[in-house]
């Protein structure tokens, strides 16, 4: 079944693109560059119910956007460079960035981003490195892919899709953020037998290892820091930098908020990130970068690369600007 708000934010990226709207909306804005935001990359498809498809884009869609990027006089960087950048003006900048440590950002990101010389940022989540920690987002789709069912929540008429949601929405909102894990567990949502979703540490150090590569840290335990009292939060943004520190021997200087949406990262959090020593903090806020931005580097948004929007026009009008104003309501600056 066809989502109405997908087909909707397709048709309009079309138009933005085909009508040189786009075009005209990156003239008058002349923003500085983006940060492109991706989490998996592979060809398996992981989501049985297509929940979280989204957040899968193909190594060949990642190969034709690359090149895409730098044929258009594009200039990739590192966050490191980025940072730099901001902080000199300087135009047509482009930072990839990965969330949570997938395996397959080795397996199938890595070969794509040597072939084209393109550096990228990976945010670790100690918990997932350390297989302390499942996605739940993940677990819960799967589960209800199984056929396994909560009947307190209500899914008589309901699609597999539609159960799959409804269960999401419980585990994320009406929850408690350090009791997320135990329930998958008292549910059986845990599959111990499944294959291994995130790289181990030996895995990370040989990518911290590598010349285009970036490690940043995501916290431990992947919490909606908002959720969280003072300590508790500030801990997370430390406790991460402290153990990829310890394990690859170089502490992180950039951060990624988890989930990163206005109801995940407000001004307290922007404060712990600073207080924490990270010189850029990212959020999912959907924006190009703009000369400004060289004062809120704790609040730095991003372009989704998103799986169900594998298009090079779709991406040629997200870096436009064009969508900046229209998701924003006129608004070129995107901080918090």
């Amino acid at each position: 079944m066809l989502d109405a708000s997908e087909v909707g934010q397709k048709l309009i990226l079309s138009a933005g693109y085909w009508s040189g709207a786009s075009v005209l909306a990156n003239r008058f804005l002349s923003p500085s560059g983006g940060i492109l935001m991706l989490h998996r990359v592979n060809r398996g498809g992981p989501s049985p119910l297509g929940v979280n498809s989204h957040l899968t884009i193909s190594p060949e869609f990642l190969d034709r956007l690359l090149s895409d990027l730098r044929g258009g006089g594009l200039s990739f960087v590192s966050m490191d460079e980025m940072v730099d950048g901001l902080q000199h003006r300087r135009k047509g900048m482009i930072a990839v960035t990965l969330d949570d440590g997938w395996l397959d950002n080795f397996t199938d990101g890595l070969p794509v981003f040597q072939s084209h010389g393109v550096p990228f940022t990976v945010y670790a989540t100690t918990g997932f490195m350390s297989a302390q920690v499942e996605p739940w987002w993940e677990l819960a789709e799967e589960f209800v892919a199984r056929g396994g069912e909560i009947r307190s929540l209500g899914h008589r008429g309901e699609s597999l899709r539609q159960r799959a949601l409804r269960l999401m929405r419980y585990i994320s909102a009406e929850m408690d953020e350090q009791d997320q894990q135990a329930f998958l567990a008292r549910i059986g949502a845990i599959d111990t037998a499944a294959p291994r979703r995130f790289m181990d540490w030996n895995e990370l150090r040989v990518l911290a290892a590598h010349p285009l590569a970036t490690i940043g840290a995501h916290t431990v335990h992947h919490y909606n820091l908002r959720r969280l009292d003072e300590a508790s939060a500030f801990s997370e943004l430390v406790g991460s930098a402290d153990h990829i520190e310890r394990e690859i021997g170089v502490r992180p200087k950039h951060f990624a908020y988890p989930y990163g949406s206005a109801n995940a990262a407000g001004a307290r959090e922007l404060d712990l990130a600073r207080r924490a020593g990270f010189q850029s903090a990212v959020t999912t806020r959907h924006g190009v970068l703009m000369p400004e931005h060289r004062h809120h580097l704790h609040a730095l948004p991003r372009i989704s690369i998103n799986g169900n929007y594998q298009r090079i026009s779709y991406a040629r009008t997200l870096l436009s600007g064009l969508t900046t104003l229209l998701a924003n309501r006129g608004q070129r600056l995107v901080t918090l």
